[in-house]
């Protein structure tokens, strides 16, 4: 049976992402073509994407992640997909694992992250694993709160294999990532029902333990307190994240009464 890297696309989505991309695309050398999709970078982005001779850009303007990685799919002609952010670097092994593969019977492989601060790998992360390798066939993607998700109509097996997530854009470009997400975030707490809900967003819903609860997980459950300052550094962000959302949804709270106050 064939083996996927003899017909694969890797698809990357970019906006400004020159701190993050050449070593993602360093990491893809092998790939037979990879297709960025370029929501109208400003910055050095795709000045470095065609400086790799198996690349080829797309671009369309952002509208949600499951519209740009649909749309790249449509532009696909072979039978599987990596699916990468430009944040993401396969590790070598990843890499050997998928060119080494024989028998497929799977449509679709998981992989896991280590999560990384400026670098500096951690012992944990929140950060799932997720469908890296797919048939193209099997695969469309669905927006889901703030990010997205590709729905696999088929068998999804584990890879061994880690991926890197390793992102180099400067705080306040996270910082006003974050902002938008926690609307996102918000919108979908309101609008899902309770059994829909997972663990994580029931306890999001509940709005005052999911900062703290977060805080002492990745501390402790996930051992970041043993990493130093890049441990430091991504709990921080996470429970700051929490806040966020938590801090958007008593502010809609409180807008809401106030109107009903009005009447």
């Amino acid at each position: 049976m064939q083996n996927p890297s003899e017909s694969l696309t890797a698809i990357v989505l970019t906006k400004n992402e020159a701190p993050n991309i050449r070593r993602c695309l360093e990491a893809l050398r092998w790939v037979p073509r990879v297709l960025v999709v370029d929501s109208f970078s400003d910055d050095e982005t795709l000045e470095i994407v065609r400086a790799f001779p198996n690349t080829s850009v797309i671009q369309r303007e952002f509208d949600s992640f499951a519209g740009q990685c649909n749309h790249a799919l449509g532009h696909v002609s072979s039978e599987w997909v990596l699916s990468l952010d430009a944040d993401y670097v396969p590790t070598p092994g990843l890499c050997d694992e998928i060119q080494g593969m024989r028998d497929v019977r799977a449509d679709a492989f998981r992989a896991a992250f280590t999560y990384c601060i400026h670098g500096h790998p951690l012992r944990g992360t929140l950060y799932p694993p997720r469908a890296v390798l797919y048939r193209k066939s099997a695969a469309k993607y669905e927006d889901f709160g703030h990010g997205h998700r590709v729905r696999i109509d088929g068998r999804t097996e584990d890879l061994t294999g880690r991926m890197l997530h390793d992102d180099r854009k400067p705080l306040s470009r996270w910082l006003e990532s974050q902002l938008r997400y926690a609307e996102q975030e918000a919108d979908y707490l309101e609008k899902t029902s309770g059994e829909q809900l997972g663990a994580i967003d029931k306890l999001r819903r509940a709005i005052v333990p999911a900062p703290l609860a977060v805080g002492f997980y990745v501390l402790l459950a996930k051992l970041c307190i043993l990493d130093g300052w890049p441990g430091w550094h991504y709990t921080m962000q996470r429970v700051l994240a929490e806040v966020l959302i938590s801090l958007e949804l008593v502010d809609r709270k409180i807008a809401r009464i106030g109107r009903k106050g009005a009447r």
